[in-house]
Order: structure tokens, then sequence, then C-alpha cells
């Protein structure tokens, strides 16, 4: 693995950000923040150029996986009177220009999610989630795949209350984590292919992202309370945090093993910070 390198910036709002939480990379919604820079050049490399992704008359728009082919799944955030009101949270794609929006359906029961969220997208568009049906306690959260031919197809743990479905890999391997009645304490990294159901032995880790071989996993977990990130490589777990943080989370990883995460660093006041690392 090469030498550490980080890169943080200083968001313009704290994150909400939770392990396996409702809304883990969703800013607050705030008027401040509907401006930004059409462009920007990083170092002399080569410029970037921002484009709004936002579902018309949400209140709140939270992408959180692109594929190689530019397409974007998230979920958004609408109801009158949010934040302050109860908000109905929808998944959606993104993709020509054109927002489709996704709500988990119960086959065997007919009827909708009251909450959807869409997690990753796989080269061929196969998309990952969770979901919550109505009437079930906040903690509850459902993973699912959407295929490409537009079937929801549960992905749960057998013995787990609850199974959160993050990312999904060029083969078909699912990310993700499992819990039971509470979001954090008893929250276990997964992996769900073909042979079944892979956990990590070590509590309160979430599995985000790995190379497409699955064979280096990326994550986070909670550490004497402290919030930390992980490698996991060929079985090995390798702890690391952002320089100078007191918490860091690892959120996604790229086929050349560059992670991109959170940290949090006090001189910032308490602000969240992008972070990249490779």
């Amino acid at each position: 693995m090469k030498p550490h390198r980080f890169a943080a910036t200083a968001l313009a709002a704290l994150f909400t950000l939770a392990a396996c939480a409702e809304n883990p990379i969703a800013p607050a919604g705030d008027a401040s923040n509907s401006v930004i820079s059409q462009s920007f050049t990083r170092g002399g490399s080569g410029s970037y150029t921002f484009t709004r992704v936002d579902v018309p008359g949400a209140f709140q728009t939270a992408p959180s996986g692109i594929n190689a082919r530019g397409v974007i799944v998230g979920w958004y955030f609408q109801g009158t009177g949010c934040p302050s009101a109860p908000c109905v949270v929808r998944g959606f794609v993104f993709k020509d220009g054109g927002f489709t929006t996704v709500v988990y359906h119960d086959n065997a029961t007919g009827t909708d999610a009251a909450f959807t969220q869409l997690r990753g997208i796989g080269p061929s568009g196969e998309v990952v989630g969770l979901y919550r049906m109505a009437g079930e306690p906040v903690v509850n959260l459902h993973g699912f795949l959407l295929t490409t031919s537009g079937e929801f197809v549960p992905v749960k743990h057998p013995d787990h209350t609850n199974s959160v479905a993050q990312r999904i890999l060029p083969d078909g391997t699912i990310l993700g984590c499992y819990h039971d009645n509470d979001q954090m304490g008893s929250m276990h990294g997964m992996l769900w292919d073909k042979d079944g159901f892979s956990v990590l032995a070590m509590a309160t880790t979430m599995n985000n992202g790995a190379t497409p071989s699955g064979r280096r996993i990326t994550g986070f977990f909670t550490d004497a309370g402290k919030g930390r990130a992980y490698v996991l490589e060929d079985g090995q777990f390798t702890p690391f945090d952002a320089p100078n943080s007191f918490f860091t989370q690892s959120w996604d990883m790229n086929p050349s093993g560059t992670i991109v995460g959170l940290a949090e660093n006090s001189t910032y006041f308490r602000f969240r910070n992008s972070m990249a690392r490779d």
C-alpha cells in the first residue's frame, strides 16, 4: 500500500453522519448552501465542473453513488414543513438529465415502503439500497437489490433484524452491515455474494467500498468511543485516522484503491471535512 496522503477541505455545514443511519451523508438543508462555484482547479492538474443534482420540489437531495456510465443514485426528502415536520424519503435515479423516483415495493404484501434510500449502483445499472415499511421502528433498515429489469430482491441476513446494502461490485457482491435493535453497538460489516453472507467479527464495523475484486475493502468502526476508518485486505484489518482528526469515516473506494470519506477536527469547530487517501 502506498504511503498515506490526505486532502481536507472544510465543508459549508455540519454533516449528519451516523453508522448505518438513515441520513449518513446529506448536509442540512440551508439556503446558504444553494450557491456553489461552477468550477475549480486543484494543484494545476486539471479542472472540475460542478453540476447541480436537485430533485425538483425536494427539500433536500442526497446523491450517494455513481457508476462509470455517469448514472447517479441517492435519495431525497420531500414534504410540507420539512425538516421540522416528518418528511417523505424516496430514492432516485438520475440518468440522461432526468430523475426517476424509486420506492421499494414488497411483493409479498403488495405494499410500498414508507422510506427508501438508494446507496450504490453497479457498472451495469444494478442498484442497492435500504427501506423501512410503515409502522416499523426507526432503527429498522432493510437492504435490497434492484435489478436492471426492475425487480426488488431483499438483501437480509437471516439471523439479524436489519441489513443495510451500501455498495455493489461488478460481480454482484454487495457490501454493507447488519444490526439488531440499535444502529451502532450491534453493527457488523457484512459482505453478501453467491456463497452467502460473511461478516466481520468486530462490532461497530460497516463495509462501505471495495476494489472490483473485493480483495481490499474499506469502512469505519468505533474504537473506544472514537470513530476510525479501516482497510480490510485479504483478511488483514488495518485501522487508520486522518491527520489531526479525532473522527474518521471511510465511505468508498475506487478501483485503484483510493479512499474517500469524512474527518472531524476540532480546529474546524467540529465541522466535518472531505478526505481522500491512497
